[in-house]
């Protein structure tokens, strides 16, 4: 029995075994991430941050623990499930789809851990940078953290096996129509499984082009979690900070 999942990046992250395969995560460096980021923003005490494209909550509870208000949104009804257990008067977590119009202004809105680019069509990503620009309050900030393509595309690992609780996962890594791919393939229970991660190959000139299109003022570029200068051959990240 083989199940074949088209819309990747509903029905993938709506599964256990994405997270069980992405379960190493560093947590500390997160953390780190979080607060470096909200340093350098200088946000007031107690701003309202939402976390778009926020999965299980990971980064919504840090914030939370920093003292913030913040709210996550996802596609995913499972992760929200799941990330309901943290819910407090100041955190709170909701379906919603990042392209569409939702409630609110912020002092900051973030986008992380490449949680971009999964569209096919491009007018989608216009769409979402759009909303977030009018969704934030007159000094909010817009933060994307994506992967930086040009190192990605470098050191791309054509193919690997990673065995996690006893699931052993055949990846497939390459490069096709302006995309990254990744191909998942494994066994469970009697039961054979293939996903297909599909994010948008976008460089600093692509969000620079979109950020123009939806009035969005580029304000630095950060090249990982410590906010170390932006390197297009070298940067782990590319960290994007905008009004």
């Amino acid at each position: 029995m083989t199940k074949e999942i088209a819309n990747w990046y509903k029905e993938w992250f709506d599964t256990d075994f994405y997270h069980i395969l992405y379960r190493e995560r560093n947590q500390k460096e997160a953390e780190l991430f979080m607060k470096n980021l909200t340093t350098y923003l200088n946000l007031p005490e107690q701003a309202n941050i939402l976390d778009l494209g926020c999965g299980r909550g990971r980064h919504s509870v840090m914030l939370h623990q920093m003292g913030y208000k913040v709210k996550g949104f996802d596609l995913s009804e499972n992760n929200i499930r799941f990330a309901k257990q943290f819910e407090t008067e100041n955190l709170t977590f909701e379906i919603q789809d990042m392209c569409k119009t939702y409630p609110g202004r912020y002092d900051a809105i973030f986008n992380l851990f490449t949680s971009f680019g999964y569209f096919e069509d491009d007018q989608k990503h216009l769409s979402t940078l759009c909303m977030i620009k009018e969704h934030l309050n007159e000094t909010g900030f817009g933060v994307i953290d994506f992967m930086n393509v040009t190192q990605i595309k470098d050191h791309l690992v054509p193919e690997e096996k990673v065995l996690v609780n006893d699931i052993l996962f055949h990846i497939k890594r390459y490069e096709e129509d302006g995309y990254i791919l990744k191909d998942i393939s494994f066994d469970h229970e009697g039961a054979s499984y293939h996903f297909t991660e599909k994010v948008r190959a976008l460089t600093l000139k692509d969000f620079e082009d979109m950020f123009e299109k939806a009035g969005i003022y580029l304000l630095d570029i950060f090249g990982d979690y410590k906010l170390n200068k932006y390197h297009p051959e070298q940067s782990d990240r590319l960290v994007m900070i905008f009004k």
